[in-house]
């Protein structure tokens, strides 16, 4: 590759050099978060995954602990007689290709991060969330050093991607010998703080990136342009923020001479702001808020769905079953209990044949549960009198042989089931609100009010203005009356805050009693200055304002303050942070574009 290749990288060879990095040194990126949805473009990238030195392993969100660590192989261990162990999935190095990732739970997510923890493995997660409230979880995007999305990539603008064998070879032969400068590592953790990464995940990961960039290119050593291209696709999805020093449409500054990197091998020195330009030019649009909007909803809802999680037999996604005894309310888990039956069926055996009482494992002296045998404490599924293929007649693996079930093996189903939800909107109808904005506040609500009541979801409305905050709408389904009482709205007065979050959490308290999740979605672009009994005055405001949001995180509902100021307000901020809940600064945006973070920040994810 050239030197001179500085300036920001094309979309598809953006694609083709994170492929090449990841093939050269994948255990150490530790793997690619790759968004896009199921199409010709992104089947031409999941081909080339095939130049990785790993092995292939495709994993379902829904994937059992069994699959990946391994467990007792149930068919060989009745065949055999004894425990026979499978092997996992994650029992040797892999790339490992998460479909589907999007939907991937935290429980899943936080062994893959485990597993990633570790030496050997990579991740390789395909995302195809349509919706702003659908991404990888965190765990899982914060290892990952690769990021991509597809989006806006035409099938003409893409290629096949043949990479070269050889050269990937020759750079992992070459990649322990490229030189780190002094300060490279220091000018990256700078750039992640200021785009409001956390952790030294990031810049390690970007710079370790940067060494296989410099392999790949035939560099001895780290140099500028491998700095600012590593920047771009290991920074660009992770940024929070960006610095109010940098303007959105300053033009990159032109690159540097080749001469000066090689001159500058072994001491670096790259102003930070030509890095966050190359981050800036390689982020679409819209993405950087569709990712904040999609951490936002993940963590109101625990990226599990919309309510409370509680525990059912009947309803929900599967949870691993527990022992206990079948009734008209617990389900039988017919495999969990053979599971746990097959380890003990020589010991039974000899038990059942045995004149003389053997000892019984723990746990094995209870009353047989079908047919008595020569043991008194021995409950057996008879062989059956003639042969049958179910278990195995006519010399099979299973004649002349029985399975001996106890009251210990019992095993029963478990759900995982959540409860409706309310979400109560807190609308600042205040003089602060200029009439502009209370009617992009008004329509991002209604919007999302449509939104709500097609996932059946109960909504209440609150205003606060002037001295007080009143309950305009209790928790109720119906569309049409929410718009209603919506647009008769006034606006005008101070900012009663406290007041409206007293009022939401007095309407919360009753909603739970009624079995419904709360939450607050907050709306308001200034500080509260009308205390509770209605006086002015900005220092006991705020200090009541406090004290109602620390109430309010005491109840552990999720909430979200949507800033809709034309520049973020920092004590909103720190309000949030009282609530315990997300910030969301939406300056500059209309009402559609406010609907759709809210919407992120607020919507279920797709019911289990």
């Amino acid at each position: 590759m050239p030197d001179r290749q500085i300036a920001p990288l094309a979309p598809w060879q953006r694609v083709e050099l994170a492929l090449m990095a990841l093939a050269v040194d994948p255990a150490g990126l530790k793997g690619l978060w790759l968004r896009s949805r199921v199409g010709p473009v992104r089947d031409r990238v999941t081909a080339a995954l095939s130049a990785l030195p790993l092995p292939l392993r495709r994993l379902h969100p829904l994937i059992g602990d069994e699959a990946l660590f391994g467990g007792l192989d149930l068919t060989a261990t009745l065949a055999a007689g004894r425990p026979v162990l499978a092997e996992g999935l994650l029992a040797r190095p892999a790339a490992l290709v998460l479909t589907m990732a999007e939907r991937c739970p935290a429980g899943l997510a936080a062994r893959l991060g485990q597993a990633l923890d570790g030496p050997g493995h990579c991740l390789i997660a395909l995302d195809e969330g349509a919706e702003a409230d659908e991404a990888l979880p965190p765990a899982l995007a914060d290892r990952l050093a690769l990021f991509l999305t597809l989006d806006g990539i035409a099938d003409s603008d893409s290629a096949p991607l043949r990479l070269d064998a050889e050269a990937l070879s020759a750079a992992r032969d070459r990649l322990p010998r490229v030189r780190i400068p002094a300060r490279a590592g220091e000018h990256l953790t700078a750039v992640a703080l200021a785009l409001g990464i956390p952790g030294l995940r990031a810049p390690l990961l970007a710079l370790r990136l940067a060494r296989v960039i410099a392999a790949l290119r035939g560099h001895p050593g780290v140099r500028r342009g491998d700095v600012l291209t590593a920047a771009e696709l290991a920074f660009a999805h992770r940024a929070r923020t960006w610095p109010e020093a940098a303007a959105p449409n300053v033009p990159p500054p032109p690159p540097p001479d080749p001469g000066a990197d090689a001159e500058q091998a072994d001491s670096l020195d790259l102003p930070e702001d030509l890095i966050l330009e190359a981050v800036r030019a390689a982020l679409p649009a819209e993405l950087l808020e569709h990712l904040a909007a999609a951490r936002a909803s993940r963590a109101l809802t625990g990226g599990t769905g919309a309510g409370e999680a509680r525990s059912g037999h009947r309803r929900g996604r599967p949870l691993p079953s527990r022992p206990g005894k079948p009734d008209a309310n617990h389900r039988l888990d017919l495999i969990a209990t053979l599971r746990a039956a097959a380890p003990w069926q020589a010991v039974r055996r000899r038990q059942a044949a045995s004149p003389i009482p053997i000892s019984s494992p723990p746990g094995e002296g209870e009353p047989p549960l079908f047919a008595r045998t020569a043991s008194p404490h021995l409950a057996t599924l008879a062989q059956p009198a003639s042969p049958s293929p179910l278990v195995g007649g006519g010399g099979g693996v299973f004649q002349n042989r029985s399975l001996h079930i106890r009251g210990s093996d019992l095993r029963i189903r478990r759900h995982l089931e959540r409860s409706e939800r309310v979400l109560i909107f807190a609308v600042d109808a205040s003089g602060s609100a200029a009439l502009a904005r209370l009617a992009e506040a008004k329509g991002a609500v209604e919007l999302l009010l449509a939104r709500a009541y097609a996932r059946r979801d109960h909504v209440a409305l609150i205003a606060f203005r002037g001295s007080g905050a009143e309950l305009v709408l209790p928790p109720t389904r119906s569309l049409v009356q929410a718009k209603r009482r919506l647009s008769g709205l006034p606006g005008g007065g101070g900012t009663p805050l406290a007041a409206a979050l007293r009022l939401a959490g007095e309407t919360a308290l009753r909603a739970r009693a009624r079995g419904l999740t709360p939450v607050l979605a907050l709306l308001t672009d200034g500080r509260a200055n009308v205390a509770l009994d209605g006086a002015p005055g900005r220092d006991r405001a705020e200090a009541e304002a406090v004290q109602m949001a620390q109430s309010w995180a005491a109840t552990g509902a999720a909430s979200v303050v949507i800033d809709t100021a034309s520049r973020p307000e920092a004590g909103l901020k720190r309000l949030s942070h009282s609530l315990g809940g997300v910030y969301l600064p939406l300056p500059r945006a209309d009402a559609a574009r406010m609907s759709q973070a809210l919407e992120a920040a607020l919507a279920p994810l797709k019911s289990d």
